[in-house]
């Protein structure tokens, strides 16, 4: 089936109100190969016929199924692991000053989680750097707007090659070895983690997303045109708590984006900041 470049202009505006991903005609083949294997798995006799079943199918699975196809999930455990040491050396020590141990909790985001190796790694980061984790109830959300990878992060099932910067201590400790090539870590740190669907650019959605400490989003804004990257500040900004951070990844730059955050240079990492007023 042939798929045009208007069908590929409309698919691609029609993709970005829905996710606020922006894609375009250099991204051609990846789109072309997805939505040929969407089309031809819903027998559907041309893309405009796909398109109005993604539109107007009653519960969205398609939707959810073609938003699967079109995202990237490639990490590893502990990737820019600097983030994370700032996190225990420095961010956590500064929230803590404004709670109350034993009552209050901490509560740690990551936007989007991926197949769960951020979440995992930052619980880990916590549980062997943070001389306070045992004070405070810590909450760790993760999510993703990919169905099919957050079911492989809940099953917390992993490759040699996303574990190649685990030590074998930890690895000892917080997993279990299933064959020659598989690891799973363990039921305690799988249920420590809160996984679910969350799409950063629907306003609904975030409303409901407050009371954050510290936001974990990583090389996600570059796939934002800029209107969607500011609206993202805003709604980060209104879901942490004051005196809450943003760690973004390292191609990404907050000033460029908005100011309405803090920038913060610790030694280990810059991060942005919600004012405390």
């Amino acid at each position: 089936m042939r798929i045009s470049a208007e069908d590929v202009t409309v698919f691609c505006d029609f993709f970005y109100k829905k996710t606020g991903i922006s894609m375009d005609a250099s991204r051609r083949y990846f789109i072309d190969r997805r939505l040929e294997d969407r089309i031809a798995a819903n027998e559907c006799r041309s893309f405009r016929e796909y398109l109005a079943l993604v539109k107007f199918q009653p519960g969205g699975s398609e939707m959810q199924a073609l938003i699967n196809e079109m995202t990237v999930n490639e990490t590893y455990f502990f990737r820019e692991d600097y983030q994370f040491t700032c996190l225990t050396k420095r961010m956590l020590d500064e929230i803590a000053v404004h709670k109350i141990a034993g009552r209050d909790r901490i509560r740690i985001w990551s936007a989007p989680c991926s197949t769960g190796e951020e979440p995992y790694s930052i619980a880990i980061s916590i549980l062997e750097n943070w001389s306070r984790a045992s004070d405070f109830d810590i909450e760790i959300m993760a999510s993703d707007i990919d169905t099919r990878a957050l079911g492989r992060a809940r099953n917390g099932i992993y490759q040699a090659r996303a574990l190649h910067r685990v030590s074998q201590r930890i690895r000892d400790t917080y997993f279990r070895q299933i064959d020659a090539d598989n690891w799973q870590v363990v039921k305690d740190l799988r249920d420590s983690v809160d996984f679910g669907v969350i799409n950063v650019c629907d306003p609904a959605q975030m409303a409901r997303v407050r009371g954050i400490d510290v936001i974990f989003c990583r090389n996600l804004l570059i796939y934002f045109d800029d209107l969607s990257r500011r609206q993202t500040a805003e709604h980060f900004f209104d879901a942490l708590n004051p005196g809450g951070f943003v760690a973004l990844g390292h191609s990404e730059s907050m000033s460029r984006i908005s100011g309405i955050f803090l920038p913060r240079k610790f030694p280990e990492a810059l991060v942005h900041q919600r004012p405390l007023t």
